[in-house]
């Protein structure tokens, strides 16, 4: 009886396909989300998925087959630099976007989520309260409280976008992670990224600045311009990033190159390496979009927020110097002209909060009347769809930035919206 002999041959994760037989990885299988240690490829996701983890994995190929199978190899188209695509690095693993829809109406959805928000922010804590008392990070509770994230944000896109809004100036640095993590996922999910890419990304935002768990409280939290110094002092949260994520077990690339280049800039000018285009990771190029918006629309200790009409427009200015232009183009897109949780002023003079986007009408959103019509607090509050209810005088004018008239967004996203409900 004649036995089969076979070869473990090396290949990169870009030429893999169906039926091929994987033997081992280039790294360790339990860094992994495979559960067996070898097994046949059945599905371009299971591809998608080793693309993304690895860069070279070993497949198994019979003896008397080697010949003809390095043969197909090296016949097979290799882009211009004759590099191999590496996700995450050079875009998204799929080239047809998966096309998501709610599967939960927002307002169950936001009472739905209030436990995943409070773990999140909760999480986000964790991660920088535990590296300033020199602990590791929780990396198991970080991806749990990521995957309870991204479930939510597939089941709804807004509810906590909305939730997000409860921002706290005196925790800017935790709640400012949290929130990137959010929206990172809520973006992914709009760029109809592949599940396990939104939690990959999604991961990347909530530790995007885990080096500032290094930098001094007191440059951390100073209420005015930083003087060089500080600046540089700053500036080094990108490295220490790279290093506290390295410097942990298990493989977490993606994180890493995330913490590292989030500050890089399309131009070449941004820090610590002064990348440009192509050579920045393109998580990082998401990630730094979403940084800079959450930033200008969050309240901290040295700026008052900025509406995010404001911030979308200074994207948009910066779109192809400072930040990649399709992603900013997209991002525009995602939060649309009236998001949910933003404050609102009405024709007739009365603010609102709103509480239901429309993408096909942004002015006949879902809002929630929190003034009369001299912007004084109103003690009926209703919630009125500005799509299905003809209200005179109720259509949106334009955003205000939060806080405008002493109307917070905090007080009313913290309450039951089924109590409004008219």
């Amino acid at each position: 009886m004649k036995h089969l002999q076979y070869y473990d041959v090396p290949i990169s994760v870009g030429d893999l396909e169906i039926g091929m037989n994987v033997v081992s990885l280039d790294r360790p299988w339990e860094e992994t989300n495979f559960l067996m240690q070898g097994f046949i490829i059945k599905s371009q996701d299971e591809i998608y998925q080793l693309q993304a983890q690895c860069e070279q994995v070993f497949v198994q190929v019979k003896i008397e087959d080697i010949d003809a199978f390095k043969r197909k190899l090296e016949a097979k188209p290799k882009k211009p630099d004759g590099k191999t695509h590496r996700p995450g690095v050079d875009g998204p693993v799929t080239e047809t976007p998966v096309h998501y829809t709610d599967t939960i109406v927002f307002e169950d959805a936001v009472e739905a989520s209030r436990v995943t928000f409070d773990d999140a922010r909760s999480m986000a804590n964790n991660v920088l309260d535990g590296l300033r008392f020199s602990r590791n990070i929780k990396m198991d509770d970080c991806r749990g409280a990521v995957e309870e994230i991204v479930d939510s944000v597939l089941a709804n896109k807004d509810a906590l976008r909305f939730l997000s809004q409860i921002k706290n100036k005196d925790n800017y640095t935790a709640e400012h992670s949290m929130n990137v993590c959010i929206l990172s996922a809520t973006f992914a999910r709009h760029l109809g990224l592949l599940d396990f890419e939104i939690k990959t990304i999604a991961l990347c935002g909530l530790l995007h600045d885990v080096g500032k768990a290094n930098i001094p409280l007191d440059i951390l939290n100073k209420p005015g311009r930083f003087n060089s110094g500080e600046a540089r002092m700053m500036a080094q949260h990108t490295t220490f990033g790279r290093n506290i994520l390295m410097s942990m077990e298990g493989s977490h690339r993606h994180a890493v190159d995330v913490a590292h280049s989030h500050h890089e800039r399309i131009d070449g000018k941004g820090y610590p390496r002064a990348l440009s285009e192509d050579a920045i990771p393109y998580y990082a190029k998401l990630v730094s979009v979403v940084d800079a918006y959450d930033a200008m629309t969050s309240d901290r200790v040295y700026g008052t927020p900025k509406s995010s009409e404001f911030a979308l427009d200074i994207l948009l200015k910066n779109a192809g110097t400072q930040f990649d232009e399709a992603l900013v183009k997209e991002f525009v897109k995602c939060i649309g002209v009236y998001p949910v949780g933003c404050l609102v002023e009405l024709k007739s003079g009365e603010i609102a909060v709103v509480v239901g986007s429309n993408d096909l009408d942004p002015a006949s959103s879902k809002i929630l009347i929190v003034s009369d019509d001299k912007k004084q607090p109103n003690p009926f509050e209703r919630i009125v769809n500005l799509a299905t209810e003809n209200v005179e005088g109720k259509s949106i004018v334009k955003e205000l930035a939060n806080g405008s008239f002493g109307f917070d967004v905090k007080k009313y996203i913290q309450k039951d919206l089924s109590l409004y409900q008219s």
